[in-house]
């Protein structure tokens, strides 16, 4: 197999896994409401916290990052027999969050790509992520705006990325792409200085 058609199947396939709306899943196993109708309008894990409560949002949280760090470790398998091992794992991290964000299988309708963020930034980077993580938390817990921990937890792996790759463009970049992803619904929320909608 060329290095050229493993990047292509590596990144069909992260696609294809991002599509896979956990959220949609979970209510409709649990008889729950339409998740692009209430709430935020999306299948990500907040709106599911929300809507269904604490244990659905776990586990749409938990399937959401699980479904992008599996993509990610794909990606570094397929690439590995190339010496790309990362940039088979970043270039799987951005498909699977574009498949989350505009899912194939959902309408192109899903989430905001925070929780498959998470699952990126742990295969790819994992000592930035961990501190990020922490960061988010507790933001999170002292402000109560899930929106500005989602944002800020993006905006700082990003900085250290970019600070732990001085020497290298494409993974600085990698680190941004994740911060990109992220919709403008959550830096409209900041700004707006709102909480989310409960």
């Amino acid at each position: 197999m060329s290095v050229t058609l493993a990047y292509v199947i590596t990144g069909v396939i992260a696609y294809l896994l991002g599509s896979i709306s956990t959220g949609i899943l979970v209510a409709q196993k649990n008889h729950g409401p339409n998740l692009r109708e209430v709430g935020s309008k999306n299948t990500g894990a907040s709106n599911v916290l929300r809507t269904m409560g604490l244990k659905s949002g776990l586990i749409t949280f938990v399937g959401d990052c699980g479904k992008a760090a599996v993509a990610c470790l794909i990606g570094r398998w397929l690439l590995a027999p190339y010496g790309a091992s990362l940039y088979g794992a970043m270039l799987a991290g951005l498909l699977v969050i574009l498949g989350h964000n505009w899912p194939v299988f959902f309408q192109f309708k899903g989430g905001k790509g925070v929780a498959s963020s998470c699952g990126v930034m742990l295969v790819c980077f994992p000592l930035p992520a961990i501190i990020c993580f922490v960061f988010c938390l507790a933001l999170i817990y002292l402000s109560k705006y899930i929106s500005l921990g989602s944002m800020s937890m993006l905006t700082l792996y990003a900085i250290l990325v970019s600070f732990q790759n001085a020497g290298n463009w494409l993974e600085r970049a990698a680190g941004r792409a994740v911060h990109s992803a992220a919709p403008q619904q959550y830096s409209a929320s900041v700004q707006g200085g709102r909480k989310p909608p409960g």
